[in-house]
């Protein structure tokens, strides 16, 4: 195929081998996300009145519920969620800060036997400031490692390999809940 083609026809062709990922600028263009005159209602208020399944819940608890996370930065990237509309840290009660983190402790032991996860990564990021996608609902990440995972593909190729789907990972984790 030309070259020229290739590259939409504009400038000078190059050696460097491009992976697309597409899917990813839905996310970046606002998609499921309540930005300033999209008209989106908070997914993370949507999400709860969704059938287990649907919503890619894991567990619900009883001020917070744990979710999968549609944009992973690695396979099994779980979200934690207040079910309470709150942005920030320090607006949350006592009973829901500590459901959020007995939550994220369990979450860690679940994705260590369903996936042998060897590390983790947990953020949360408060404001927009800093980087939260849903800024007006707070959320825990949860984000699962292993050794070699940040391989060419996301440093070089900009692209997150995930070798499940979200629904398989979801039931995994779902099934395996209750027993750690």
């Amino acid at each position: 195929m030309d070259e020229q083609i290739l590259h939409g026809g504009v400038g000078m062709p190059d050696s460097w081998s491009r992976l697309w990922a597409p899917h990813r600028m839905s996310y970046l263009s606002g998609e499921n996300r309540p930005l300033p005159g999209n008209g989106v209602e908070c997914p993370f208020c949507r999400i709860p009145s969704l059938s287990d399944e649907e919503g890619l819940i894991v567990f619900r608890g009883v001020t917070a519920y744990v979710v999968m996370n549609l944009y992973p930065y690695n396979a099994g990237h779980l979200l934690i969620c207040a079910n309470r509309h709150v942005a920030d840290l320090t607006d949350l009660t006592t009973g829901e800060r500590n459901e959020i983190f007995e939550l994220t402790a369990h979450s860690m032991k679940v994705l260590r036997r369903v996936s042998h996860a060897k590390g983790f990564n947990l953020g949360m990021n408060q404001g927009a400031l800093s980087g939260a996608g849903v800024a007006e609902h707070i959320h825990q990440h949860v984000v699962p490692r292993w050794s070699g995972d940040a391989n060419f593909m996301p440093i070089i190729g900009q692209t997150k390999v995930l070798p499940a789907l979200l629904s398989t990972t979801r039931d995994a984790l779902a099934s395996n809940w209750n027993s750690i």
